[in-house]
């Protein structure tokens, strides 16, 4: 449980259910609503709270909290409080099945998702997937997707990952790669697929070290000229993942936000799946990669109730 304390949000020490219910019943009440008292109260309890602070509200006012929540607020604040609501494991399930379920497959939320989650984090979302939808998320994910990246999507979806560096494999491990890759006409796909998607986070960084001084090449680099499309995509998330996920994930914020126009739905995502997890790794990494703080990038980028919100969530600011 050691990553638990790497997030920004905590639980409030003086916790009260019953009251913070009432906070919120007061918030929406009558005319116009106070989205302040809103969205102070709700980036200051961890996700559990919440989930309390929703059942006392049912129980004290006979309403659903989520359905007044959406009747109240608008827009990408309305997303983000109802996210903040949402328990994480039935965000990631409602997430991939919007992802594959609505018009297009939303590929950039399948690779997201299934690269950065832990191997139980994955069979977790099997599991609540099967349950919510009764259906088979490897079975939808492979009537939506197709070639390399549906294989190297299902072999993520069988959370096996190994554990541990295998010694005797490393130099074995790069050389495969650089025989499918760089050394080739044409690509080899299939050893991309099965020994970035097998290997365990530390064994890859050893292989991706002996790969660099064969090669003269940063995994990234053969990736990005040997493959396109989704495929690039998933494998480049596998290979910045093993290498950091916080890194991956500062990376991810900071494009959603650069240049013209903002990715909102990733926006929001990252800030909300990762507040209880990684987040203060995520701003310190972001600071190293990036000119800025992730904090001055959403203040720049963002505005009104949304902003206050999602910089609550950011907490300080590492100018």
């Amino acid at each position: 449980m050691l990553q638990a304390s790497r997030g920004t949000v905590k639980a409030s020490g003086s916790f009260n259910a019953s009251a913070d219910a009432e906070v919120l019943h007061k918030a929406m009440k009558g005319l116009g609503t106070d989205e302040d008292a809103i969205l102070q109260l709700l980036t200051a309890r961890s996700n559990a709270q919440r989930q309390e602070i929703m059942a006392t509200y049912k129980t004290l006012f006979g309403k659903d909290l989520i359905d007044d929540l959406k009747g109240e607020l608008g827009g990408k604040f309305e997303s983000l409080i109802v996210a903040l609501m949402t328990k994480p494991i039935t965000y990631d399930v409602t997430s991939l099945r919007n992802a594959i379920k609505g018009a297009g497959t939303d590929e950039k939320v399948l690779v997201e998702i299934l690269a950065s989650r832990t191997p139980q984090q994955v069979k977790d979302i099997i599991a609540a997937y099967r349950q919510e939808y009764d259906d088979d998320l490897e079975e939808d994910v492979c009537g939506d997707t197709s070639g390399h990246f549906k294989r190297l999507l299902v072999i993520l979806l069988q959370a096996n990952r190994q554990t541990g560096i295998q010694d005797g494999n490393i130099e074995s491990d790069a050389q495969a790669l650089f025989k499918a890759g760089e050394q080739k006409y044409g690509t080899d796909e299939q050893s991309f697929v099965t020994i970035l998607g097998n290997r365990s986070a530390e064994h890859l960084r050893k292989v991706f070290d002996a790969y660099m001084k064969m090669s003269g090449y940063e995994m990234e680099e053969s990736i990005q000229r040997e493959t396109s499309g989704n495929l690039r995509a998933l494998l480049l998330a596998v290979v910045k993942c093993a290498r950091s996920v916080p890194a991956y994930f500062a990376e991810t914020l900071y494009y959603a936000m650069k240049g013209a126009g903002t990715d909102d739905d990733t926006l929001i995502r990252v800030m909300v799946t990762r507040s209880e997890v990684d987040l203060l790794d995520i701003r310190a990494q972001f600071r190293k990669m990036f000119a800025c703080s992730l904090h001055s990038m959403i203040r720049g980028d963002t505005g009104g109730d949304y902003r206050k919100a999602l910089l609550l969530l950011c907490g300080g600011d590492d100018a």
